[in-house]
């Protein structure tokens, strides 16, 4: 058999309980539903990070956020200095060293200065946003108003797009890819900005959507991934093609229609709501239908597992922290998941750290800045997914287990409340002289920042 193509469907803070497969009875959600019954659906599936730029860095790399530099800097503006190195080794990297033709559409959000964008890191092209769709005109520099620009490779293609359009235009992008690679294996990345606040929702999805703007984004994504399996099945690729669906992190849950029942709180929190997220594998040839797992997976095993599926040659050994679980998606009897223990940091605080179906917390923050405040409390997370029995002075076995795991991930990765620095982090990569990919004055309205090698952000550290 030829080796399978790759679609990996990202959204943007969209919630556990979002989905009608997950549980959701607000919103429509035929084709992804469908999808969860051709495949395999992960109930214990987290992401790296409870916020987006962190998130899409481990996404890419294999690894936990404050292993790349990430931790003090989770969320990247226009024009940041920093970025995803360029000496980390992304999975697309490695599956274009491999032969495979790969394409990020969407949202970035890994740094936008010219070394930390997406064809620096292993995709041939790259249409979408490099932020969030709410990042334009919001500079470092409060004088300062940045449009928010539409990308194509390593140029800004059209300033402030509609974003109402926008994931149409995304929808074309996929299906002329998928077109142009019939005849070669592929990987195609789409990035939702959905259903990041502002929602901007074609009329047709807003007049049948039971839950407003954010129930008819989700109905467009929904959408996408019909136009999708059509153009597939049109081409013949259906069959030897893994579809990956899930989230960047939790939904933000604030009345604007998303969920994350039944877990507790938010986008931006290390509680569940934060990091448990949706994900469906699908692979009709390989993956076999209608699976449900409760082993313990994150965002950071899709670098191996598909690496290992693909049958690519590796030749970095640089560490990462995700692990391989084709066994689980594949249905292998008695596979479970390799994980010891999984660390949930918010910034550079060690906040919980969950071993087998046991989490303990040690901090939350209060508000959503820097500042974690001590906490002391345990749950069972196959009995209490919605951490409300705190069981922490019931077991201190299991407290004194977690913690001695804690002190490992501590002397790794660092955590700031209790000042261990970790030995096992790396730099972010850092530019001495960054430049916003657009830039608006009264005298030049739109300006594109042209870079050459005279005008390129010198990389630095």
């Amino acid at each position: 058999m030829t080796k399978p193509n790759i679609i990996l469907i990202n959204c943007d803070d969209l919630g556990y309980g979002d989905l009608g497969c997950y549980g959701s009875t607000r919103n429509k959600t035929p084709n992804i539903d469908r999808m969860a019954q051709d495949g395999i659906r992960l109930t214990d599936y987290y992401s790296a990070s409870p916020v987006c730029s962190a998130s899409r860095a481990a996404l890419m790399t294999g690894c936990y956020p404050n292993r790349l530099g990430f931790g003090p800097n989770p969320v990247l503006f226009p024009g940041d200095p920093i970025g995803l190195h360029p000496d980390e080794i992304t999975f697309p990297r490695i599956l274009r060293e491999n032969d495979f033709r790969t394409k990020i559409i969407g949202k970035w959000h890994c740094g936008d200065q010219l070394p930390f964008l997406p064809m620096q890191h292993g995709f041939e092209e790259y249409y979408g946003l490099p932020y969030s769709n709410d990042m334009g005109m919001q500079g470092q520099n409060p004088e300062e108003k940045i449009p928010l620009p539409l990308m194509l490779n390593n140029e800004v293609l059209q300033q402030q797009p509609d974003q109402r359009g926008l994931t149409e235009r995304y929808t074309e992008q996929a299906v002329r890819f998928i077109r142009k690679n019939i005849y070669q294996p592929f990987f195609l990345y789409l990035a939702h900005m959905y259903v990041h606040v502002p929602l901007f929702v074609p009329n047709r999805f807003m007049k049948q959507s039971d839950n407003g703007g954010y129930g008819g984004a989700v109905e467009c994504i929904d959408w996408v991934l019909g136009v999708i399996d059509s153009e597939l099945k049109q081409a013949g690729l259906f069959d030897n093609t893994l579809v990956i669906f899930t989230s960047d992190n939790g939904s933000r849950a604030r009345n604007e229609g998303g969920s994350n029942s039944p877990l507790r709180s938010t986008k931006a929190t290390t509680w569940e709501g934060g990091q448990r997220v949706p994900c469906i594998m699908r692979w009709p040839t390989k993956i076999p239908a209608n699976q449900v797992s409760s082993e313990l997976t994150t965002m950071m095993d899709l670098y191996p597992t598909i690496t290992k599926l693909t049958k690519c040659n590796i030749t970095h050994n640089k560490k990462i922290d995700g692990h391989d679980i084709s066994p689980i998606i594949l249905g292998s009897p008695g596979a479970t998941s390799s994980y010891d223990c999984f660390a949930f940091y918010w910034r550079e605080n060690l906040e919980a750290v969950r071993w087998k179906n046991w989490k303990l917390h040690f901090a939350k923050q209060e508000t959503i800045g820097r500042t974690s405040n001590p906490l002391n409390a345990l749950y069972n997370l196959e009995t209490d997914p919605s951490e409300s029995e705190n069981l922490y002075k019931e077991h201190p076995d299991i407290v004194q287990i977690i913690e001695e795991k804690a002190d490992g991930i501590r002397n790794d990765l660092g955590d700031k409340l209790t000042n261990t620095i970790g030995l096992g982090q790396r730099q972010i990569g850092r530019v001495d002289n960054p430049k916003p990919l657009t830039c608006y004055s009264k005298d030049h309205p739109y300006i594109v920042a042209a870079y050459d090698n005279a005008d390129m952000p010198t990389m630095v550290g």
